[in-house]
């Protein structure tokens, strides 16, 4: 993809972003330079770039870096009997992440995977049963079987301002140089640990599964070089969780 492309990317998050009151004048320097610095790696060494990268992306999408505000898409509103309420909104920051990552990886040769089909389905198919299935056993999240209103645009939000960010960082950036200092044995836990690492603010038993459904997503992308595949797979996850579970946790 040719970089004025590339930078179509993030330079339409951040000029909607900007224009609807979300990125501030600081936020968008901010972002213009990180949009910027991932473009650039071909002119800076990789044990500069890939490091600045990863720990830009991740403060960004931890909402680190100041000026951004979330866009409010409705009031918070109860989608389970024992969840609370729940409010969907866009954030800026996330977005700029998925979206300068996305660009960045489309713009790259693809790489090298241990392709085998039936690994990769079989890493699917049991993190999309598993995962579900110990969050039922372990309490964290009940029954609920339920068609929300905001399912359409839930979809659109945590598919381009949740999914896409955290699969881009830890299996398209982090995972790959694991794997590559360490061998997949190790570098593949080694990155859905991280990644559980992440979510401990919403709770350790929460982390823990969030480890679990890491390490499938990782070895989908491993086994079929696909980070389409991880991304499904994650949206998968994210979407049993709404339709059929607690949303967004079980209440203690």
């Amino acid at each position: 993809m040719p970089l004025h492309l590339q930078l179509l990317f993030p330079l339409i998050v951040l000029a909607l972003g900007q224009g609807l009151g979300g990125v501030q004048v600081s936020a968008l320097l901010a972002g213009v330079a990180y949009a910027g610095w991932v473009f650039a790696e071909r002119q800076l060494p990789a044990r500069l770039w890939l490091p600045v990268t990863l720990l830009a992306s991740v403060a960004l999408a931890a909402h680190l870096v100041p000026g951004f505000s979330p866009l409010p898409l409705g009031e918070p509103r109860a989608l389970s009997v024992d969840a609370p309420p729940y409010a969907l909104r866009l954030s800026w920051d996330k977005l700029l992440v998925g979206a300068t990552l996305l660009a960045w990886w489309l713009g790259r040769p693809s790489p090298p995977a241990a392709w085998s089909s039936q690994r990769a389905w079989l890493a699917v198919l049991a993190t999309l049963l598993l995962v579900p299935l110990l969050a039922l056993g372990t309490g964290l999240v009940g029954w609920q079987p339920k068609w929300p209103e905001i399912l359409w645009p839930w979809l659109a939000i945590n598919l381009l301002a949740v999914v896409l960010a955290e699969e881009l960082v830890f299996r398209g950036l982090l995972q790959p140089l694991l794997v590559a200092r360490l061998g997949p044995r190790y570098g593949v836990p080694l990155t859905a640990l991280l990644f559980g690492a992440v979510h401990l603010p919403f709770s350790p038993l929460f982390a823990v599964l969030a480890t679990l459904a890491g390490l499938g997503y990782g070895l989908a992308f491993h086994y079929s070089g696909r980070i389409s595949l991880a991304i499904a797979l994650h949206l998968a996850v994210n979407l049993c969780h709404l339709l059929l579970l607690s949303y967004p946790l079980r209440l203690a």
